[in-house]
């Protein structure tokens, strides 16, 4: 995940939009860590136990990112 290195160019944002617009991508990835791990479950690459474990964590990310973002956008 990129999670930490997007949310680190969102802080350094020029502007209120620019952080927006970079939080947008930052909560996409966790996002899309989930979909990957769905594939890794379904596949059987890993112990169901392993993969629960990080689609719960990138579900959380997800959920903590998206009160994030709509946090900034209504203070704009």
């Amino acid at each position: 995940m990129s999670v930490g290195a997007n949310y680190r160019a969102a802080c350094r944002g020029r502007s209120k939009a620019e952080f927006i617009a970079k939080l947008g991508v930052v909560r996409e990835e966790p996002d899309e860590s989930g979909y990957w791990l769905e594939v890794i479950g379904d596949s059987r690459m890993l112990k169901d136990e392993t993969v629960t474990a990080l689609q719960d964590e990138a579900n959380e990310l997800t959920a903590i990112f998206t009160a994030t973002l709509k946090t900034a956008q209504s203070r704009q």
